[in-house]
């Protein structure tokens, strides 16, 4: 099974949240940075890779396992289910930088219900801005 991270950076009391650009999959759609697990690479050490990919930063992601806020399963219509885990990031060196999104937004907890997020998000989101996970 694909097992995709999600990294929840909070800075300031806001989140930061990243739009697709028009010619990706899910276009225009608002996601927490990360992305899909590479053959033997833990949560942490994909999270880390995908942030450096996307953001220019060096997070500092772990130890593993505590880092973890949400996993679960979902599957988009006719494809395949993914395993999604959400991880927070309190730490990492560098200034975040835009490399690959249309946008990327710092937003408080209570805002995220306004912005149209990735349906495999959506479970997520339900718990977190009413405060259960995280």
């Amino acid at each position: 099974m694909t097992q995709v991270v999600a990294g929840i950076l909070e800075q300031e009391g806001r989140i930061l949240i990243c739009r697709r650009r028009a010619d990706q999959p899910h276009a225009l759609k608002w996601e927490f940075p990360g992305g899909k697990m590479e053959a033997g690479e833990t949560p942490e050490a994909a999270l880390a890779r995908e942030l450096r990919e996307e953001l220019g930063i060096e997070a500092r992601v772990g130890p593993p396992g505590e880092s973890q806020i949400d996993e679960y399963e979902f599957a988009y219509p006719e494809k395949k289910p993914i395993r999604l885990i959400f991880m927070r990031v309190e730490k990492w060196d560098g200034e975040i930088r835009n490399l690959i999104f249309d946008r990327i937004e710092w937003a408080r907890r209570t805002e995220l219900a306004g912005y149209d997020f990735l349906e495999g998000d959506v479970p997520f989101l339900g718990k977190f801005t009413a405060g259960k996970p995280g």
